[in-house]
C-alpha cells in the first residue's frame, strides 16, 4: 500500500510553519494514542503515521528532501539522500518528546514499571439548616460506591490461586514500540499496566477486585460553612481495581433556606414587624439571634424599612477571625380589623394631624417633589 503525503496525514498545506505542524501533531497524538485506544489497530496505525510525518516534517533538512524527491528522499532504502545521518538536524527528535510531555504529562514514554489507575473521586451533596452550618455539626452520609472485594481484599484473584507474570511485556507493565527513529513506551495492552494476569478471577467481583458497597460514614463539618463549601475525606471515594489507592469523597454543602434569616457571607438580614404605636412613641423588643434573644432600642418616630445593626451577631465564617453583623429591618405593621371605636380614635388622631407637615416628613417631601415635577 502506498504511503500518504506527509502533509496530508498531518493535515496541514505544504507552507505550514513549524508552530502549525506541531499544533496538527498534537492533535492528532492525542486523538489516536494507544492509551487512548486500547486494542483499537486503526488508531495505533494512525499514531505511527502521525508520528512518523512529523518526524519528517519538523526536521528542515528532511522536510526540504521530502518537498523535492518524495517519500524517496527520506527512504534509506530507496536512495535520493536518505535521512542525512542519524538523528542530526532540526531536533524533531526532541519536538516530539515535548509534544508528548505536553499532552500525555511527562515523558512520552521514558519512565518505566507498570501504572496503577486510583480510584475515582466521590461527590456527596449535604443539606444543612442554617443553624447548623453556622455552629457546625456533625453528620451520617450513607452512598454506595466501589469498595475493595473482601472475598479476595482487592487483589481480582480466587482465593488459593496466583496471579501469573504478564509474558508481554515481563511484569513491567509497559511495552515498547518502534516508531520510526525512536522507541515509545506505552501500557501493556495485554495486562493493561498491571504486569501480572489473573488466571483464576475472583468470584465475588469477576477479577476487578473491588465490588459495590454501601458505606456510610460521620462526616465533622466546621463551624461557619456555607452553600458551595467541600469537607474532603481522603481515600473514601472509590476504591482503585487491584489495590490501587482510593479516591477522595467531596462532602458538598447546601444550606438550606431559613424562614426568618437570610445569610449574605458574614452578615445575616431579618425582618422584625412592629406596631404602629411602638414606631411613634418609640420602644425596646426583643429581637432573635441564632444564639437566643438580644434586646434592640427603637428611637422615637422610626419609619418603616429602617435599618438597625447588632455588631457580632452575625456568622463567622470558616476562614475568618471575626463574626459579622446582623442587620435587622423593622417593617410597621398596620392595624387590622379593628371595631368601631378604634377606627373612630384614629379618625380623631388623623385630623389632629392634619396641617402639620412636621409630623408626617416623608408625606411633605413626597408631594413637594410631584409639584415641581408637574409645575
Amino acid at each position: 500500500m502506498a504511503k500518504r503525503d506527509y502533509y496530508e496525514v498531518l493535515g496541514v498545506a505544504k507552507t505550514a510553519t513549524e508552530e502549525e505542524l506541531k499544533k496538527a501533531y498534537r492533535r492528532l497524538a492525542m486523538k489516536y494514542h494507544p492509551d487512548r485506544n486500547p486494542d483499537n489497530k486503526e488508531a495505533e496505525e494512525k499514531f505511527k503515521e502521525a508520528n512518523e510525518a512529523y518526524e519528517i516534517l519538523s526536521n528542515a533538512d528532511k522536510r526540504a528532501a521530502y518537498d523535492r524527491h518524495g517519500h524517496a528522499g527520506v527512504d534509506p532504502n530507496m536512495g535520493a539522500g536518505g535521512f542525512g545521518g542519524g538523528f542530526g538536524g532540526g531536533g524533531g527528535f526532541s519536538d516530539i518528546f515535548e509534544a508528548f510531555g505536553d499532552i500525555f504529562g511527562g515523558g512520552g514514554g521514558r519512565g518505566g514499571g507498570s501504572r496503577q489507575r486510583g480510584g475515582a473521586d466521590l461527590q456527596y451533596t449535604l443539606e444543612l439548616t442554617l443553624e447548623e452550618a453556622v455552629k457546625g455539626v456533625k453528620k451520617q452520609v450513607r452512598f454506595t460506591t466501589a469498595a475493595v472485594c473482601e472475598v479476595c481484599d482487592g487483589s481480582g484473584a480466587k482465593k488459593g490461586s496466583s496471579m501469573t507474570t504478564c509474558r508481554t511485556c515481563g511484569g513491567q507493565g509497559q511495552v515498547r514500540m518502534q516508531q520510526g527513529f525512536f522507541t515509545v513506551q506505552q501500557t501493556c495492552p495485554t495486562c493493561r499496566g498491571k504486569g501480572q494476569i489473573i488466571k483464576d478471577p475472583c468470584e465475588a467481583c469477576h477479577g476487578e477486585g473491588r465490588t459495590n458497597k454501601q458505606k456510610t460514614l460521620e462526616v465533622t463539618i466546621p463551624a461557619g460553612v456555607d452553600t458551595g463549601d467541600k469537607v474532603r475525606l481522603a481515600g473514601e471515594g472509590e476504591a482503585g481495581a487491584n489495590g490501587a489507592p482510593a479516591g477522595n469523597l467531596y462532602v458538598q454543602v447546601v444550606v438550606k433556606e431559613h424562614s426568618i434569616f437570610k445569610r449574605d457571607g458574614a452578615d445575616l438580614y431579618c425582618e422584625v414587624p412592629i406596631s404602629f404605636v411602638d414606631a411613634a412613641l418609640g420602644a425596646e423588643i426583643e429581637v432573635p439571634t441564632l444564639d437566643g434573644r438580644v434586646k434592640l432600642k427603637i428611637p422615637e418616630g422610626t419609619q418603616s424599612g429602617k435599618l438597625f445593626r447588632l455588631r457580632g451577631k452575625g456568622v463567622k465564617p470558616v476562614r475568618a477571625y471575626d463574626a459579622g453583623d446582623m442587620l435587622c429591618r423593622v417593617i410597621v405593621e398596620t392595624p387590622v380589623h379593628l371595631n368601631t371605636k378604634q377606627k373612630e380614635l384614629l379618625r380623631e388622631f388623623q385630623a389632629s394631624l392634619d396641617g402639620n407637615d412636621k409630623q408626617s416628613p416623608n408625606k411633605k417631601s413626597f408631594f413637594d417633589g410631584l409639584k415641581e415635577l408637574f409645575s
